[in-house]
């Protein structure tokens, strides 16, 4: 049982990443080329919500510039 919550929590966390990624690449046809792109910008415009952002940042998502990482 323990091993299929570990899966379903890495598959969640998979897909928290790519909407992060695909959020960034949305603000930034908006917005132009940014060269880097914080959580909070993409709150701040309306591209994620509160829950998303603590979310994204409780499962130790980062955003490099605008590059996405999970967790190791």
């Amino acid at each position: 049982m323990t091993k299929q919550k570990e899966k379903i929590d890495h598959q969640g966390t998979d897909a928290l990443v790519t909407v992060v990624e695909t959020q960034i690449e949305l603000y930034q046809l908006e917005k132009g080329n940014v060269e880097s792109v914080t959580f909070e910008m993409l709150e701040k415009a309306g591209y994620l919500k509160n829950k998303q952002v603590k979310n994204a940042k409780d499962k130790g998502i980062k955003i490099n510039g605008t590059a996405v990482s999970g967790p190791p």
